[in-house]
């Protein structure tokens, strides 16, 4: 691993990164804010230009400071410094979704404190506040990072991959969910039905709902998958129950 190869990986990651973030993002915001819409609608106004404009400058100043570690990782791996690993059964299938849900875990946790951690008010004005000029925020949001934010949360997961065996496919679908969840969090709309978003398994994990309830809220919900530090610290909160589950009525938070 050379500095010169973590520099052109981190040069080419961050054009992937940049492009499937533009493209998932703007496929979401396409989908819910030209059209008709999914679900229930959130956000008390729809996304403007300018907004748009902001969230993707900073989602892609986030870029690089993400593809850093991703690039130090794959060097590495590519001279078999990590414990990354091809065979699915080297560990036992069972490992692979159990493998999955600990860096799930373990991720969470991280992001929970150190959410919190951002939103002191000595730091909040530049670790934290261009994500939050989006009180209703679009799908382009998902990754608007001031630099601070970006730097503090990119190393969780690449750091993981040198102590945990992982399988590349598992780190695929991990990154994979991982935008997912980002965008539809920040779409502005609940495409889960109100029944599951708030019955016996939903009421444990983070949507839509609940992270739009944060931007508004600031004191409240940090948590980036689950609910489970929330409900322990006592910074968990739900708006009330939407009087019809599934219309695209406007449920301002």
């Amino acid at each position: 691993m050379t500095l010169t190869g973590v520099l052109i990986t981190t040069l080419w990651l961050s054009l992937i990164i940049g492009a499937r973030y533009l493209l998932v993002a703007g496929a979401v915001h396409a989908w819910l804010w030209r059209g008709k819409g999914a679900g229930t609608r959130l956000s008390a106004t729809r996304p403007s230009a300018r907004l748009i404009r902001h969230e993707i400058t900073y989602s892609l100043i986030s870029t690089p400071i993400y593809a850093l570690p991703a690039a130090i990782v794959l060097e590495a791996w590519k001279a078999g410094g990590t414990r990354i690993y091809l065979d699915p059964g080297q560990y036992g299938l069972w490992w692979l979704p159990v493998s999955f849900l600990l860096l799930l875990i373990i991720q969470d946790a991280h992001y929970y404190w150190t959410h919190r951690l951002m939103h002191d008010r000595r730091i909040f004005g530049w670790a934290h506040a261009a994500h939050h000029r989006s009180r209703d925020p679009s799908p382009f949001a998902s990754f608007a990072f001031d630099p601070a934010e970006a730097a503090l949360t990119a190393w969780v997961i690449p750091a993981l991959l040198f102590v945990l065996p992982v399988n590349l496919w598992v780190l695929v679908a991990l990154l994979t969910f991982m935008t997912a969840t980002a965008v539809m969090n920040h779409c502005g709309w609940e495409v889960w039905p109100e029944r599951w978003v708030r019955g016996r398994v939903g009421r444990w994990l983070i949507t839509a709902t609940h992270h739009s309830r944060h931007h508004t809220h600031m004191k409240t919900n940090f948590g980036l998958y689950f609910r489970l530090w929330d409900r322990l610290c006592g910074t968990d909160a739900m708006p009330p129950v939407r009087p019809q589950a599934g219309s695209t009525t406007t449920a301002v938070p």
